[in-house]
């Protein structure tokens, strides 16, 4: 998923293929493994239940794939990119986003030389896990406290992303101490080159996100209510807002 790569003074935003030793990149796929499985129990039951959720399911999975990837140019020949895994985790939780990060991250490494199958289990657990679960909290607990619909999912978004490139930092100081200073020094330096692109970065991704789940607003409203993304009372007010509008 998306991380902090140093390889011969370069850094890519998924942990390329091959980069973390043993037993590192065992220990993140069996981590990552119970979250995807309970994700597929929980599509296949979202399928069952209302076939009508498919196209959206289809628009969250390509919006991560597209979005993470993108790859920007960075500071010191690195380079940042969106994860996109918001969308995802608002509509449909963090479980299912995890098996449409995973799902990406494959046709990534296979087609785009993006990421790696050794490494797989890493990026899914930090881009597709760990980024959708505290977006989809922050989601929910300002939709709690009444914070206007697009605000909660441009914040989720931009939290979603940097918490995912916080876990980043922490899977490769973890795998890569620094031989002065240990974990900590070694998560300081992952996490700061990325910080100077992947803040402003994440802003933009969090307005993007707001903007086409107001699209999905417009349109498919029906579905947000049944995935519980919010009550209807809500969609009647944002929906009756800007008719009048």
């Amino acid at each position: 998923m998306d991380g902090v790569t140093i390889h011969k003074g370069g850094k890519k935003m998924h942990i390329m293929e091959g980069f973390l030793p043993s037993p590192w990149w065992i220990i993140w796929f069996v981590l990552a493994s119970p979250f995807i499985i309970y994700g597929i129990y929980q599509i296949n039951k979202l399928v069952k239940q209302n076939r009508e959720i498919l196209p959206l399911l289809a628009v969250a999975g390509a919006y991560i794939f597209v979005l993470s990837s993108l790859k920007l140019p960075s500071v010191t020949g690195s380079c940042s990119h969106p994860t996109g895994t918001a969308l995802g985790a608002i509509i449909f939780g963090p479980f299912v986003t995890a098996v449409l990060s995973f799902i990406s991250l494959i046709y990534q490494a296979l087609f785009l030389a993006h990421g790696g199958f050794t490494t797989l289990g890493a990026n899914t657990f930090s881009m597709g896990i760990v980024g959708p679960i505290f977006g989809f909290i922050i989601y929910k607990a300002l939709m709690k406290v009444k914070v206007n619909f697009y605000i909660a999912a441009f914040f989720a978004a931009t939290f979603a992303d940097w918490f995912t490139y916080v876990m980043t930092s922490i899977q490769l100081a973890l795998a890569f101490p620094a031989a002065e200073g240990g974990f900590m020094t070694s998560f300081a330096s992952f996490a700061t080159v990325f910080a100077v692109t992947q803040v402003p970065l994440a802003l933009m991704e969090g307005v993007l996100t707001a903007l086409l789940l107001k699209y999905v607003l417009q349109v498919r409203s029906d579905i947000l209510v049944k995935m519980k993304v919010m009550s209807k009372e809500t969609v009647k007010e944002i929906l009756g807002r800007g008719a009048k509008a």
